[in-house]
């Protein structure tokens, strides 16, 4: 037989068990469907948290003294050139940040309370969340402002408000106290709390005056693709000699491991729910070639052959595959473009800040390789489940099968 007579053959034999064969139709329909977005929701979701540990000031590639990370402050800094910027590519680089970064303490009339004390540049935070502040009152207008960025939530917590003065005390280069008041320029409201809390920020320079010393604690590089992080990385370490360079998942541990287990829960989800479906499909078929024992074994009677009563029954399973897959597929794409503005997540905000989202609207991304293997493999397994049912149609015995 042509295989276009077989494939008409199975495209008219989906249609005798119409209720059996759209049961399973949709079965197969919600299952991809249903997977497809628990996959673009786990991308999404460890997209989230990757660029939250970026976003946080670390950047792809950081620059740091040996023992800072363990011990942090201005004794452990390093001098960098005021010349100096990254030698990397414009199409590879987005920006890059110098910051002083030291524990201190902030004092109001009424509370007192550990800070880490910040000084960045402002024009080169557009790499860090600082760029995705709202603020109440003035932003700091360049290195040398001597004013303060205080959260909204310290503030609260300060009793105080944009305008009143503050008073910072930290150590300095030469291991004394130091102690200053500045005056608040604006305070910035972030999406999580805790942020507000801890981070103060002024103006590089004005750090740098009050801890008596023109080194910097930390340089940060945000890359344009994550791709070119194993290249640039090498180029830092070759320039930064006797620096430590660290990649942002060394520094943010948790992030990375659920990057990488994110690969792993995907597949475990696909295996699960699709080997369900399998069984189901197996169950299908095996029952369709027990209603048709008669009319397999009459067609094997009239010649046709072994081959032929596999290929048909195989594209039967197949077709209702196909189907299912390309119904699945398209609702779940259909669902994530529905989505595609976010799920707000605020209620959780408190747990997902300690997981590290950048943000409490988590947007469904999808992969094209992870849609494309969900397809492949769907089909794929479809079909070899389908052998098992086709074997046992054509092992009957003619004769056997037409006296039942």
């Amino acid at each position: 037989m042509s295989l276009a007579k077989i494939g008409q053959l199975a495209w008219r034999n989906l249609w005798r068990q119409r209720r059996r064969n759209l049961t399973m139709l949709v079965a197969l329909s919600f299952a991809v469907m249903g997977v497809i977005f628990l996959n673009a929701f786990l991308r999404g979701m460890t997209a989230q948290m990757a660029d939250g540990a970026i976003n946080s000031m670390v950047g792809h590639v950081k620059v740091l003294q040996p023992g800072y990370r363990d011990d942090p402050g201005i004794a452990r800094s390093f001098v960098l050139e005021s010349e100096w910027s990254p030698d990397i590519p414009a199409g590879q680089l987005q920006g890059w940040a110098r910051r002083v970064r030291v524990p201190a303490v902030i004092m109001s009339e009424r509370e007192t309370r550990g800070i880490e004390f910040i000084g960045i540049d402002p024009a080169q935070e557009s790499i860090s969340f600082v760029a995705d502040w709202t603020i109440e009152g003035e932003q700091l207008e360049g290195p040398g402002d001597r004013r303060i960025l205080v959260g909204r939530s310290l503030a609260e917590q300060l009793e105080t408000a944009a305008g009143r003065r503050l008073v910072i005390v930290t150590q300095g280069a030469d291991g004394r106290s130091r102690e200053a008041g500045y005056r608040i320029a604006g305070l910035y409201q972030s999406e999580h709390s805790a942020l507000e809390k801890f981070h103060v920020f002024t103006g590089i320079e004005a750090a740098q005056a009050l801890l008596v010393s023109d080194t910097v604690t930390e340089v940060s590089v945000r890359l344009t693709d994550e791709k070119y992080q194993p290249t640039v990385l090498q180029s830092l370490i070759e320039t930064f000699v006797g620096l430590n360079v660290f990649d942002w998942q060394t520094l943010q541990p948790m992030a990375a491991t659920m990057m990488q287990l994110s690969d792993a829960m995907i597949y475990i989800l696909f295996i699960i729910v699709m080997s369900a479906l399998v069984f189901g499909l197996v169950n299908t078929v095996v029952t369709a070639v027990m209603e048709r024992y008669r009319e397999i074994g009459m067609l094997r009677a009239l010649g046709m052959r072994a081959g032929a009563v596999l290929l048909q029954i195989v594209t039967e399973s197949t077709l209702i595959m196909i189907m299912g897959v390309a119904i699945g597929t398209a609702a779940g794409g259909g669902l994530c473009l529905w989505l595609s503005d976010g799920v707000d997540l605020a209620a959780f905000s408190e747990g997902l800040e300690a997981f590290g989202f950048s943000s409490n609207t988590l947007v469904p991304t999808i992969v094209p390789a992870d849609l494309a293997f969900v397809v492949v493999a769907s089909l794929v397994m479809g079909v070899v489940a389908s052998f098992f049912p086709a074997l046992r149609a054509v092992r009957l015995n003619p004769l056997e099968a037409m006296r039942r």
